[in-house]
């Protein structure tokens, strides 16, 4: 009796390994008497047959079990994590630390059985308490693999600059292979990616000047330097960034493109790569595209109730456009997808076209501009509009074609969803009137406008009170008669890194169509005509929206001063 219930189990496994195609009855059934023998699990025999490799039977198996899994092949070590369990334990038990967020006291393990209950026990007895265990699915060869390499090398950046200091670099060698990990350059690079994931990073600059090299990452909007380097570090670092980004390592006068997919703190994150020649070499930014951190709850935007149910009122319209407008990296994708997140059910087509693809998402078909020769973003809505679509994202709305193409979908019964390059709601009409759209088109398509930035939000550990001073008391909202009315200042603390805040949050103005607005669209009112209406009908701008934000504690007037022009709202003395 208690081999057939494993056996049972077994079998299971197989059929479901047969019906996905993974391997035929005949390679099960060879297995299951090889099983008999070895009393190995039907995976690992599969593998060692060489009938599936181990990265599909570990997809497989996670998605049977609703176990989520990890690719340890494509993993960048946190030396962080691999500190806090030893080589022996992690040998012992099969399981090896894959990620370490201090912040909510998790450690994320890769486990070949992550309902080994006794691994488990003795994981969380050796911590102490120190972390909460959280278990990933992953291959035992790839588990035994890895712990060679995390635990073989020096994987801090300072340890692996002290290695490269006093060792001879194999520029040879910095291609992938299976002794990567034995050269520092490589360790060096996925160490600098593994830190910027951590600190929540959306852009990593490798900069060249003059005799050193700077590092920086931008958090929070906000570029920090945090190391620099002599510059003999940088042949070797740019190469081995082009060899993962899949560039031609000799072409060092023009510009190139390329794209990283790694698996970073037990997740799969992506890095969009840039090169520009500067006067002191190739200038290489990397822009980090974390799935997890992109796509978001359209409630956990930061929206105030009543702009989510505005939101929600123009999002549930059937056909039309809405448009998201705000400078380069305030959100607008992020704002995009979850509204598409929102919308992606199995009832509706989706489909986008992008410059380039950001967040591959499950059920959307999304197509990349750059990508398809002979594609643009006009082309690529005919073209998108014979695939029976319902809803569609156009990346960015840059000319009169791409417009006049969007506006003919919203007009055929479409949800169109897009970008456009403004200041203001209110000055996207103008502007695309600029750019030749004429006025009548404009009017009963538009369902909506958004306009957004992104502000820092202040640090809970260490914000204080503070008086709204000079500039306060001529805001109405903030000052009060006496001018003492109290608002909160950054400070800065460890938690913050000494920055004082932490975190970003959206700051929004909505502006819904009517019929109203499209008569006066329709006449081309001016831009004054379209804000007296729209404030008549309890539109309220940016700069109220940040006005709201600092008086509710969460960010400060020198922030919000820094993202929304506050001079129109000044007093006049």
């Amino acid at each position: 009796m208690t081999s057939a219930a494993p056996h049972g189990k077994h079998l299971r496994l197989g059929e479901i390994l047969v019906q996905r195609g993974v391997a035929t009855p005949d390679q099960i059934e060879i297995a299951l008497l090889e099983q008999k023998k070895s009393r190995e699990r039907l995976g690992k025999i599969l593998v060692r047959l060489g009938f599936a490799t181990e990265s599909i039977i570990r997809d497989v198996i996670g998605g049977v079990i609703g176990q989520e899994s990890v690719d340890l092949n494509r993993a960048v070590a946190d030396s962080e994590a691999v500190s806090m369990i030893p080589k022996e334990m992690a040998r012992r038990l099969k399981a090896i630390p894959v990620s370490h967020d201090a912040a909510r006291g998790l450690l994320t393990v890769a486990m070949a059985d992550t309902f080994d209950v006794v691994s488990l026990d003795q994981l969380n007895a050796y911590l102490g308490g120190a972390a909460e265990i959280v278990p990933v699915l992953a291959g035992e060869v790839e588990i035994e693999k890895s712990i060679d390499q995390f635990y073989g090398f020096e994987l801090s950046v300072d340890g692996i600059l002290n290695e490269i200091e006093t060792g001879e670099i194999d520029y040879q060698s910095l291609d992938a292979g299976s002794s990567e990990y034995s050269q520092p350059v490589v360790r060096l690079v996925n160490a600098l990616l593994s830190d910027a994931v951590k600190r929540s990073a959306s852009d990593i600059h490798f900069e060249p000047e003059a005799g050193f090299l700077r590092f920086r990452y931008r958090i929070d909007g906000v570029l920090r330097q945090v190391r620099s380097l002599h510059e003999n570090y940088w042949s070797a670092i740019a190469v081995r960034l082009k060899v993962m980004a899949g560039m031609d390592i000799a072409e060092t006068r023009a510009p190139q493109d390329g794209r990283i997919s790694l698996s970073l703190s037990g997740r799969q994150v992506d890095f969009r790569v840039s090169t520009l020649p500067t006067v002191h070499g190739e200038n290489i930014v990397l822009r980090i595209l974390d799935r997890q951190k992109g796509i978001v709850s359209l409630e956990k935007l930061g929206l105030m109730d009543a702009e989510l149910a505005a939101l929600k009122l123009m999002v549930a319209r059937p056909e039309g456009i809405i448009l998201v407008t705000g400078p380069t990296g305030s959100g607008k994708t992020t704002t995009l997808y979850s509204i598409l997140n929102y919308l992606n059910t199995e009832s509706v087509n989706i489909m986008t076209l992008e410059d380039p693809v950001e967040y591959p998402t499950s059920m959307l078909r999304q197509t990349s501009v750059n990508e398809t020769p002979k594609l643009d973003f006009a082309n690529g809505i005919r073209s998108m509009l014979r695939q029976d679509p319902d809803i569609i994202l156009v990346g960015e709305i840059r000319d009169e074609d791409t417009a006049g193409m969007a506006l003919r979908a919203a007009m055929t019964g479409h949800q169109v969803f897009s970008t456009l390059h403004t200041n203001s709601a209110i000055g996207a009409i103008p502007r695309l009137l600029d750019i030749g759209v004429k006025p009548d088109m404009l009017a009963g398509n538009i369902i909506g406008v958004i306009a957004q930035r992104l502000v820092r939000k202040l640090c809970n550990n260490c914000k204080e009170p503070c008086e709204a001073g000079e500039l306060g008391r001529h805001l109405p909202g903030l000052g009060t008669t006496d001018g003492q009315q109290v608002i909160y200042k950054s400070k800065g603390c460890q938690v913050c890194a000494s920055q004082g805040y932490q975190g970003r949050m959206s700051l929004m103005e909505i502006l819904s169509f009517d019929p109203d607005m499209d008569e006066l669209v329709a006449r081309r009112g001016t831009p004054r005509e379209l804000t007296r209406l729209a404030l008549s009908k309890g539109f309220r701008p940016l700069v109220e929206a940040g006005l709201a934000k600092i008086s509710d504690g969460s960010t400060s007037l020198e922030e919000i001063s820094r993202v929304v022009d506050l001079s129109a709202r000044l007093k006049q003395e």
